[in-house]
């Protein structure tokens, strides 16, 4: 594996996100390690052996893909080379594990647990390195990895969708996200979402959703729709048109229920369906 980002000068630190969660992971494995000895060697593997956040999720992912044709010492390698190309997927999976200690109630706030455990973080991590391999040309592999975190972890991303920051995939089962999909930043995702075509079209044929959207869980998003920033669609929706920002969409074809109170309904996290009501403004 290769080593931590090099030192930098005071002009130009590294991404307070980063760092701060790297501490934070590493005094709640060393209190853990304490705590339960018998999971003293699996922290040690996935995060008291290691001198920097990169090394650390590396590692962490490897642990969660690694099979019998895919060691986990190259899959934390796949990992580290994909950092070191691009290190904006180190920084956006801080941002990432923030979204998860923020809007999930389990997570009280603490990013062990996700980064160790949640799978839906993990996916969408796996998600960032196989889009680097589909930008590089390296379509088999990122093919592979696609399967793998489908096999291991119940979601699947193909590795040409796109991805910004502050994506929350909760639980992650079920959740389908196709090849010309566009995620926004601060996106929360419940599970058993949809992000697919319509079976019918070719080309762009996936949804595009804006910043801070919250997908409900089992809502199905069909064809080259946009879903309109602070939208929310509610659980068991299925969406087959543009849906306007900040709307709250419902039913079976989604229809316009009500308008969001939340600024950012993704960070509300509230899965409720108001009564029908004027747009804002």
């Amino acid at each position: 594996m290769s080593g931590c980002p090099d030192a930098v000068s005071p002009e130009d630190p590294p991404p307070i996100e980063v760092a701060t969660v790297w501490s934070q992971l590493l005094a709640a494995a060393s209190r853990s390690a304490r705590e339960e000895p018998l999971l003293a060697p699996f922290l040690h593997a996935a995060v008291l052996r290691w001198s920097c956040f990169d090394q650390g999720l590396s590692a962490v992912l490897a642990l969660r893909l690694e099979d019998t044709f895919a060691s986990r010492d190259r899959l934390s390698d796949l990992v580290a080379e994909a950092i070191a190309e691009d290190p904006d997927i180190a920084a956006a999976a801080a941002a990432d594990l923030i979204a998860v200690g923020a809007r999930d109630p389990a997570a009280a706030g603490a990013p062990l647990a996700p980064f160790l455990h949640y799978k839906g973080f993990h996916a969408v991590q796996w998600h960032r390195v196989a889009h680097w391999l589909w930008g590089q040309g390296r379509q088999a592999l990122a093919y592979f990895v696609q399967s793998r975190v489908a096999q291991a972890l119940a979601v699947d991303i193909h590795p040409a969708a796109r991805f910004g920051r502050g994506v929350f995939i909760d639980h992650g089962t079920g959740v389908v996200i196709g090849e010309t999909a566009v995620v926004g930043d601060d996106v929360s995702i419940l599970q058993g979402v949809t992000l697919g075509g319509t079976g019918k079209d070719r080309g762009d044929r996936h949804p595009k959703v804006r910043d801070g959207v919250l997908l409900g869980a089992g809502a199905k998003v069909l064809g080259n729709v946009v879903i309109g920033r602070g939208a929310k669609v509610g659980a068991g929706s299925v969406v087959l048109r543009d849906v306007p920002p900040c709307a709250t969409v419902a039913g079976v074809p989604a229809r316009v229920v009500g308008w969001c109170a939340e600024a950012v309904p993704a960070l509300a996290m509230d899965q409720s369906l108001p009564n029908e009501a004027a747009p804002p403004g």
